[in-house]
């Protein structure tokens, strides 16, 4: 299963995710794309889903044009710290298999 961490998440918790093929923006040279463009660059480029923590992403795309899975986190903050406890609702929605759209994910 391929994934992208979008640009508001940690690096770091890439390293959560060692089953997976895993990216961060940043890895992929994508960093300050719209989220639009983006969301057209992991469909080119066959990513399965994006893990992010922009809440306002799923208001402002028409997410029927794409297959892609959407995980948007929903924590008190973006840290490391705060996420790594979402860790194991993610691999949980991850293996049960993805529906395009997006999923919010809390802790």
């Amino acid at each position: 299963m391929k994934l992208l961490l979008d640009e508001n998440l940690p690096k770091r918790l890439k390293q959560d995710f060692p089953e997976f093929e895993i990216y961060t923006v940043s890895d992929k040279g994508w960093t300050g794309i719209s989220n639009g463009r983006l969301l057209e660059l992991l469909s080119e480029g066959h990513f399965n889903a994006l893990i992010t923590f922009d809440k306002n992403l799923q208001y402002q795309q028409n997410f029927k044009n794409y297959s892609l899975a959407v995980l948007v986190l929903n924590a008190e903050d973006n840290t490391y710290d705060t996420l790594k406890h979402l860790v194991p609702k993610i691999k949980s929605i991850l293996n049960k298999g993805l529906k395009p759209g997006p999923t919010e994910v809390t802790g």
